[in-house]
């Protein structure tokens, strides 16, 4: 089992990360993961942390399907792959409306079939082939790659519900997985199948300070709770009961009301918390439930971070 982190780290500029990245290795830590929304771009601090530590596994989690062309995506891909012979993974999905329409000004079709014609696209430009192909939802002529890592990249697909579980369990080496709880991995797990890796980012808030923890967690609960797909997702997971008072209450611009209205139950199960013994305990169901490679996504506000990510390490 690997055992993950997400970078790059919440209010540490990308140039003081070397002392804290060189840390992770020592920590016991096996990976380093990112993700691509409003801050960092997910390829940069990866790059930095390839040259300046050689013992670290590299993930993306994710890199929107839609975002770059095929051919950007496959050259930085392999870019990356070279900075680090066999230990960087791709990770890509849908993404989302906000990010890839609003923010970036392209127009959010058929997503799942684009997710599936990207990791198609990358299967072949990866291996070294040329490209000359037409699917479905975007054409290449006559590409190939001029610099081809040795070790081609494996690519996983970012999925909530059977769909892309299955794209990821088909056409790509594994899946991730996002806002569940340990008790929900084994259905996920089912619907991509046996022998593929299973990354899942799990959201901790290492503080005994229940009130503000469940107080914080609750924002963010809201915040993708609310988002349709993430919604659809937790129907399906069963916790649709639980979480319509919430939904109507946010439907009806009651803020306020809707975030009352979210169970401790809930905040429990998709926000791990507690002392550090505690949430790497909890970490462990996720792994005995199905998980290969669990990545942590710190909450750090009002704790000590660099004392999290060292009370949090497998070794700790």
């Amino acid at each position: 089992m690997g055992y993950g982190i997400t970078i790059p780290f919440d209010g540490i500029p990308l140039s003081d990360h070397r002392r804290w990245l060189e840390e992770l290795a020592e920590l016991g830590y096996s990976d380093a993961w990112t993700a691509e929304v409003d801050g960092a771009d997910g390829f940069t601090p990866l790059a930095l942390t390839a040259a300046w530590v050689p013992g670290l596994r590299l993930g993306t989690a994710i890199i929107p399907a839609f975002t770059r062309g095929p051919a950007l995506l496959a050259q930085s891909a392999a870019a990356l792959a070279d900075a680090a012979p066999g230990r960087f993974v791709l990770g890509i999905g849908t993404s989302s409306d906000v990010i890839v329409q609003r923010w970036n000004g392209i127009a959010f079709d058929q997503p799942y079939e684009r997710t599936r014609d990207v990791v198609r696209f990358l299967r072949l430009a990866l291996s070294g082939e040329k490209v000359d192909a037409d699917f479905e939802t975007f054409r290449v002529r006559g590409f190939r790659l001029g610099r081809r890592p040795d070790v081609p990249p494996p690519v996983l697909v970012a999925a909530l519900r059977p769909g892309m579980l299955h794209l990821a369990g088909r056409h790509a080496d594994g899946a991730i997985i996002n806002w569940l709880g340990a008790d929900d991995v084994p259905k996920v797990v089912a619907e991509v199948g046996p022998g593929k890796e299973i990354v899942a980012r799990i959201f901790v808030y290492p503080s005994e300070d229940t009130e503000t923890v469940r107080t914080v967690a609750r924002r963010m609960v809201a915040a993708y709770l609310n988002v349709p797909v993430y919604a659809a997702f937790h129907e399906w997971l069963g916790r649709g009961p639980l979480l319509q008072e919430m939904w109507s209450a946010w439907k009806a611009g009651d803020r306020k009301a809707a975030l009352a209205a979210i169970p401790d139950q809930v905040v429990d199960d998709l926000v791990i918390h507690g002392s550090h013994e505690s949430v790497r305990a909890q970490v462990q169901r996720y792994a005995a439930n199905g998980v290969t490679t669990p990545v942590l996504a710190v909450v750090s506000y009002g704790i000590d971070l660099r004392q999290a990510v060292r009370g949090l390490a497998p070794a700790g």
